[in-house]
């Protein structure tokens, strides 16, 4: 096997680790996000909705961002503290990242960060769930 290949090998690798870590991490992290978001939207659709036409559906909405969030919380917290789980996976993550830096350089890193983006971002694109 050339030197080539084990670097591609090794390439594969580190780029399917990324992005399996960062999926498990982005799962939990994207609660929190979306929350966010829900939380503004929310806002706005209250002082939107000034005659209450759809005051049942922002109410149901208003439900769907409260469990949301309750979820997260639970992913990411055991109590006050960080879940060990989570911590773990934010660590792991970090590993992998400083060992493609390692392997690849810096640009690399960037390059398979921008990979991923894409796809996620693509995936969202090509969806046809509907909520």
């Amino acid at each position: 096997m050339s030197n080539t290949d084990i670097k591609n090998l090794k390439k594969r690798y580190l780029i399917w680790f990324y992005k399996v870590t960062k999926d498990e991490l982005d799962r939990i992290a994207r609660k929190f996000t979306q929350a966010e978001l829900d939380r503004f939207i929310l806002k706005e659709l209250k002082s939107l909705d000034k005659a209450e036409l759809v005051a049942k559906q922002i109410s149901e909405f208003e439900d769907y961002v409260v469990n949301k969030e309750k979820d997260g919380i639970a992913l990411k917290y055991e109590g006050k503290s960080i879940k060990p789980e989570y911590y773990f996976l934010d660590i792991k993550l970090q590993a992998i990242e400083k060992a493609i830096v390692r392997e690849f350089g810096k640009r690399e890193l960037a390059r398979i960060k921008a990979m991923y983006e894409k796809e996620m971002t693509e995936r969202i694109l090509k969806s046809t769930e509907h909520k």
